[in-house]
């Protein structure tokens, strides 16, 4: 099968972590669908609000700039998300599925992470409805998948059931057999495709887009980063 005739059939792709305009936009130039911005205080990839807000207006209006947040407010989130000029949040710590709904009423998509080896575990999937999951693999001293790859079979079929979106130790060399093995909706990378923590590599970002463009998931993947342009 051509890479032409695959179109539509790869997973999305959203590169988190930035912190320079001028890799956000090497990442759009790649192809990617979003970009993450992290504001974890803990994280050596935090970022302000003034920074998420430059990426925005820098960024074409297909590329959607995700807010990463753990165990913050309503109120903080929402601000963060008004002033950055955040499109979708994602939610890294133990978010009841309370402030989940709360946030998708205002307008807001929601990517919950959780667990394939720890809390939330997916178990605790259904009670979050229908909105987009993000599995990886608990590990290391900060939320998120600390560049640790896992069995990504275990979460085969969640997609079924809700947009899935895949992390945890993604790089170009593995995404491929990540995607033929859980068939998510997306696949979200970071450390894999950094020359240092926090400094994205535009050559990896190239090769991480070409390998998922020749994957195919099954069913054909949503579209968990498709995005409304916000005003502002």
């Amino acid at each position: 099968m051509s890479d032409e005739s695959k179109e539509g059939l790869a997973p999305q792709v959203k590169i988190c972590g930035l912190t320079r305009v001028d890799e956000a936009l090497a990442c759009a130039e790649s192809g990617v669908h979003a970009i993450g911005c992290v504001f974890y205080p803990k994280s050596p990839r935090c970022v302000s609000t003034a920074l998420a807000r430059e990426l925005r207006r820098a960024l074409p209006a297909r590329v959607a700039v995700v807010g990463v947040f753990v165990n913050e407010p309503f109120s903080k989130i929402m601000r963060t998300v008004e002033e950055g000029g955040l499109d979708m949040v994602q939610l890294h710590g133990a978010e009841p599925p309370e402030l989940v709904e709360r946030i998708r009423a205002q307008g807001v998509g929601v990517v919950k992470a959780f667990y394939a080896n720890g809390e939330p575990s997916l178990e605790a999937l259904p009670s979050y409805g229908n909105c987009s999951c993000l599995v990886e693999w608990k590990g290391g001293r900060l939320p998120g998948g600390n560049a640790l790859a896992w069995d990504w079979s275990v979460v085969k079929g969640v997609s079924r059931e809700r947009p899935l979106v895949l992390a945890g130790g993604l790089t170009p060399e593995n995404v491929a057999r990540a995607v033929a093995e859980a068939q998510p909706d997306a696949v979200d990378a970071s450390s894999g495709v950094e020359s240092s923590p926090g400094r994205k590599d535009p050559e990896k970002v190239r090769l991480f887009l070409s390998a998922v463009r020749r994957t195919v998931s099954s069913p054909a993947p949503g579209k968990v980063f498709d995005r409304e342009p916000r005003e502002g």
